[in-house]
């Protein structure tokens, strides 16, 4: 096969595949292959939209069984066997044991859907339009969750002016010594600051695209607090954070705070196919039928495979509880990283982790000898200065080892192609 159709036939807005320069042909757990045989290990996985690895064997098999005996492949929003049974386990393995009763809105089939759902619904109960965002926040590329993100290169792509958002500085944006809490209290206590009261705020407990920027629960819990006290909705995006990336379910579980939304896609069908929901209080619950609609509200497939990852990783707390060692793994080998590079240090939480090395170019480098060496890794933060791992929840500690012995001859290679570079 020749990837002249690519270039000639495919958008220049495709990405990863400038990233990463091979077909692939299939892919197993943690590894994925390409067409000439070669085996690379992932720690990108789908930007977590494989926390369960490629093709989990359980999954594979209801989904074919649900195809092979002619199942709905798609309802709209019709009741079917496989909804019921979704929700059914939703509720009783993930909502009822975290006290939470939040209404399952199903909306597009990606991540944006459910932050425009989120945004549109938290307006419309308030009666105001005004949004609040954050610094280095990213929720999407439709308009809405576009006005929400924070990366010029993305807005740019917009096109026009975006609006009925305001940034806010995320927790520790402006350096440890800046109390960004306090500066939003300041601004929502003073009726002179110009902002706009906010209909909610939206927030991503950790910043995935951002640079792995991990809000502590104190200043999550004083969000939550500011938005009571005013009279607004707290919108905990935990598209890329939740799902098990940061050791637990949802990424803010641990924290004592109840959001009033919770937009959930990515991993949430468990194989990476396009499903995403919005969990909403039952008092916000307030929209008219079809006031919000579309065509793909929910994919039955993935309703088939998204009740198998909850029964078969969440029923039981061993998943869970295996997620400690491998987030202790990720940080050993992510620290043995900072330590080749001066300056750098780690991010994220869980297993949401990174290493900032200190600029875009060096990061690149370092993912691109990766690649080389048959490991898929990629970069995020506002220069891309962070080497990002998002490796499955199932790695094994085999795996784990191996990748991070090509990661450090990769950092070993790209700082002697970067020092010779300085010293010319």
């Amino acid at each position: 096969m020749t990837r002249d159709i690519y270039t000639r036939r495919e958008s220049e807005a495709r990405s990863y595949c400038r990233s990463f320069p091979t077909s692939f042909a299939k892919a197993q757990g943690s590894i994925l292959t390409d067409a000439q045989g070669n085996e690379y290990l992932d720690f990108l996985a789908g930007c977590s939209s494989l926390n369960y690895g490629h093709n989990d064997p359980d999954m594979k098999a209801a989904l074919i069984e649900h195809i092979s005996n002619d199942g709905v492949t798609h309802g709209l929003d019709m009741h079917t066997e496989q909804k019921e049974a979704f929700l059914t386990a939703f509720e009783d393995i993930i909502l009822k044991p975290r006290n939470m009763d939040h209404k399952v809105m199903m909306v597009g089939p990606t991540g944006t859907n459910a932050v425009e759902a989120a945004m549109k619904l938290a307006r419309k109960v308030t009666g105001r339009h005004n949004i609040v965002a954050f610094t280095n926040g990213f929720h999407g590329m439709t308009m809405g969750a576009l006005a929400a993100t924070g990366n010029n290169g993305k807005r740019d792509g917009g096109a026009m002016p975006l609006q009925g958002v305001t940034h806010l500085p995320y927790d520790g944006a402006m350096g440890g010594e800046i109390d960004t809490l306090a500066q939003i209290e300041w601004m929502l206590d003073n009726p002179s600051s110009g902002l706009d009261a906010p209909a909610a705020f939206l927030v991503e407990p950790v910043q995935g695209e951002g640079g792995l920027n991990a809000a502590s629960a104190e200043w999550l819990k004083g969000i939550a607090a500011l938005a009571k006290k005013h009279g607004a909705l707290l919108i905990l995006d935990d598209i890329q954070a939740g799902l098990g990336r940061t050791g637990t379910f949802f990424s803010f579980e641990e924290m004592g705070i109840e959001p009033d939304m919770v937009p959930l896609a990515k991993s949430l069908s468990g194989m990476g196919l396009p499903f995403a929901a919005l969990l909403v209080k039952p008092e916000h619950d307030i929209w008219k039928p079809a006031e919000h609609n579309g065509t793909f509200r929910g994919n039955t497939h993935a309703f088939v495979t998204a009740r198998v990852a909850l029964e078969k990783f969440w029923k039981e707390g061993a998943f869970q509880e295996s997620l400690k060692d491998k987030a202790r793994a990720i940080e050993i080998g992510l620290t043995s990283i900072a330590d080749m590079v001066d300056g750098a240090f780690l991010k994220g939480r869980g297993l949401m982790r990174g290493v900032d090395v200190g600029s875009g170019e060096l990061a690149g480098a370092i993912c691109a000898e990766a690649f080389k060496r048959g490991l898929i890794i990629e970069t995020s933060g506002a220069h891309d200065e962070v080497v990002k791992v998002l490796a499955p929840l199932t790695t094994t500690e085999e795996q784990f080892a191996k990748g991070f012995e090509i990661l450090r001859d990769a950092t070993r290679a790209a700082l002697n192609h970067h020092n010779a570079i300085a010293a010319e």
